[in-house]
């Protein structure tokens, strides 16, 4: 095939050419107005002028024809499993493969779409944008996409030069059932309500034999489920009560009903942080001291804390004079504070007190009832918890975690960690901290100068002090906790006495872990999902040297055993990879983990009923049209560009037309001389003419 076209190589720019042509028209139609009889041969001997710098030339062209390529993208996703639509798309793409390589000059390109990475969904509009680069637009005779058209991309479907047509699988007879979360809060008060809204819905052709209500499960962490029963179609808002802190995992289930397409949308996860609404701290200070202001500090740099903090100025045997309204603002109200309210407390802290007779033995039998029913205390001891005013002396002593012996130590020494004290999330990894044994190096803590020896301690001994004594003891009373710190001279790291160390971090540890928080716990099971992947870390805390292997449920019901290796002292770990998202379970002893990996209901399966819906606009767009296989499989035609390009039973491509250049051939009209001799003969014929009729005249 052949094709001849004039080109042109102006030797000046267009403007300055054009600008030529009109100032020669301008004297052609002066000489017309003169009557001179040369003027036609003066406009051509221009027009040959003009024709030389625009050098005119014969591009002839040898071209060869090009196929047309119709792309077919075939939806391989999840969904697509679902009912027969596998062995649907099957058949069609054989089919449709057939008969588009059975049309003359026309090629086939086939893309086949797979779940999208991390929850893609389907991601067909991108494929075809990729698909459509690939190839030279001018080929491209149309597009047939098989799927059961739930596109979760369709913003991405590129302008097609050509039809785009969808074959939809699936039934008209197609119904599900799913649950949709609308509004669930990312932290939730441990202990009051928090209302999460979520929604039943039916889609596609509903059998009367679905009914209208569902029956709703919800747990948490999977425990002890409540069921509800629900209206399906309406918008609801459920009551939860979170009952520890930390990531809560809270599973909705709505039943099966037989028919419907799937299950797998009938979950939904969501993952509440559980927070205390605020702590209530009462501090209680024997007497003014340097170190008072650590534990105030301390307290009111957290916001999450409402202090209550007492100071004894004047003990009772102290009588000096002084009016009680000078020495305080308020009067120690100890009937409302450790009788009335006392459970209101979260953690009660007795620093550098002593047992002088302001609070009676029955108030103290009311402290200790208060720790074992869950409550918490913790003693900074001062001089006076070595005499008979120690706190050790009153009904306390039942639940000390070590007895004085009587000695004060006023000595410089090292608070160092204890073996124990590595493992112990308390006092595990503080910045700067010696080694428990040795030499502690140029970088350590700084020294404390007084502490109370302690002996028979019957908690955990976390640190010590002179002579390997036990200086900080954490043990647990009943449901609650109590601490033991035997010096008060932390306050001397906060002064960076030599050299200071981390006194604020340790307090804030000893305190919170008093308060149960999660992150402090000995024995502990924790499990994080790295961000869009399908890898658990599993980090097992224990005060054991080693531990045994971490048992898994997964979705379906089968178990897995994840072996944890050594990662530090008191900390095993594990990086494990799930098979598929869902919610999977942890377990080791007593200890329970629930991480959700995922969404319970993937993307695939948000929406499951066959529709065109989200790629309509695009399909309309190319003039294309929609096929349903129940239906039967399309026929495909080839159709006239801009006219109709599917029908009952048919679906059309548009043939391009497209062609490559194999040869090119490129000969000027005139050459450059023929030009300026064409024009000088034209100028001089018409100077002959006018001479002629000058003389006549």
């Amino acid at each position: 095939m052949t094709g001849m076209s004039v080109i042109f190589a102006p030797l000046l720019p267009w403007v300055v050419i054009t600008a030529g042509a009109g100032v020669a028209v301008l004297l052609v139609a002066l000489a017309l107005w003169r009557g001179l009889r040369g003027w036609a041969l003066r406009g051509l001997a221009a027009l040959a002028l003009l024709a030389a710098l625009a050098q005119p030339s014969l591009q002839n062209e040898e071209r060869q024809p090009l196929s047309d390529i119709v792309l077919l993208v075939d939806d391989r996703t999840a969904s697509q499993d679902l009912s027969d639509r596998s062995a649907q798309t099957d058949a069609a793409v054989d089919r449709l493969s057939t008969e588009i390589a059975a049309l003359p000059n026309t090629e086939l390109r086939r893309v086949t779409v797979h779940d999208g990475a991390q929850n893609g969904g389907t991601q067909i509009g991108a494929a075809l944008a990729e698909a459509l680069a690939a190839e030279p637009r001018s080929r491209v005779a149309g597009a047939i996409v098989v799927s059961d058209g739930q596109v979760h991309d369709p913003e991405l479907t590129p302008d097609m030069p050509a039809p785009l047509h969808m074959v939809l699988t699936g039934h008209r007879r197609d119904w599900d059932r799913r649950l949709v979360i609308q509004t669930a809060p990312a932290f939730g008060i441990i202990g009051e309500e928090t209302r999460i809204q979520l929604h039943v819905e039916d889609e596609g052709m509903v059998p009367a034999s679905a009914g209208t209500t569902a029956d709703l499960t919800v747990s948490i962490d999977g425990g002890a489920a409540q069921d509800y029963r629900v209206q399906v179609g309406q918008d609801l808002e459920l009551p939860l009560k979170l009952e520890h802190g930390g990531q809560n995992v809270v599973q909705f289930s709505v039943a099966p009903v037989e028919g419907e397409l799937t299950d797998r949308n009938n979950t939904a996860v969501v993952q509440i942080n559980g927070v205390r609404d605020r702590l209530r701290v009462l501090l209680v200070s024997g007497e003014p001291h340097a170190g008072e202001r650590t534990w105030r500090n301390l307290l009111k740099s957290d916001a999450g804390v409402d202090l209550v903090h007492f100071t004894i100025l004047r003990p009772p045997e102290k009588q000096d004079g002084v009016p009680v309204s000078e020495l305080s603002l308020i009067a120690f109200p100890t009937q409302e504070l450790f009788i009335d309210k006392i459970d209101e407390f979260d953690l009660i802290i007795f620093d550098r007190y002593g047992e002088r007779g302001i609070l009676p033995a029955s108030y103290f039998r009311s402290i200790r009832d208060y720790v074992e029913r869950g409550g918490a205390i913790l003693v900074s001891a001062g001089p006076e918890f070595a005499t008979v005013e120690s706190l050790w002396q009153t009904p306390l002593g039942d639940i000390m975690p070590a007895r004085p012996t009587g000695r004060v130590l006023s000595e410089s020494f090292l608070p160092r960690p204890t073996e124990l004290g590595l493992r112990h999330p308390v006092t595990a990894g503080l910045d700067g901290a010696p080694p428990p044994e040795g030499d502690p190096g140029d970088k350590h803590w700084g020294r404390w100068l007084r502490q109370i020896e302690l002996t028979d301690a019957t908690g955990e001994v976390v640190m010590k002090g002179v002579d390997d004594s036990p200086l900080l003891v954490l043990s647990r009373a009943g449901k609650g906790r109590v601490a033991l710190l035997a010096s008060d001279h932390p306050w001397l790291w906060a002064r960076g006495y030599d050299g200071g160390g981390p006194q604020l971090e340790l307090l804030r540890r000893i305190a919170h872990w008093e308060m149960k928080e999660p992150d402090l716990e000995e024995e502990a099971l924790q499990a994080t999902v790295e961000p869009g992947s399908l890898t658990v870390n599993v980090i097992r805390r224990t005060m054991a040297d080693e531990t045994p292997p971490v048992t898994v449920t997964l979705p379906d019901g089968a178990t897995q055993e994840v072996t944890l290796a050594p990662a530090g002292p008191g900390r095993f770990a594990a990086h494990w990879q799930a098979p598929e998202a869902g919610l999977y379970r942890l377990k080791q002893g007593d200890l329970e983990r629930v991480v959700a990996l995922g969404p319970a209901s993937p993307r695939e399966f948000e929406r499951t009923i066959a529709s065109d819906e989200p790629m309509r606009a695009a399909i309309q767009a190319s003039h294309g049209g929609v096929a349903h296989l129940e239906d039967g499989i399309p026929a495909v035609r080839r159709v006239s560009e801009g006219r109709l390009a599917a029908g009952s039973g048919w679906i059309g491509v548009t043939p391009r037309g497209a062609s490559s250049v194999t040869d090119l051939r490129v000969v000027p009209v005139l050459p450059a001389w023929a030009w300026l001799i064409l024009a000088a003969g034209l100028t001089l014929g018409a100077w002959l003419v006018e001479g002629r009729g000058r003389r006549r005249a």
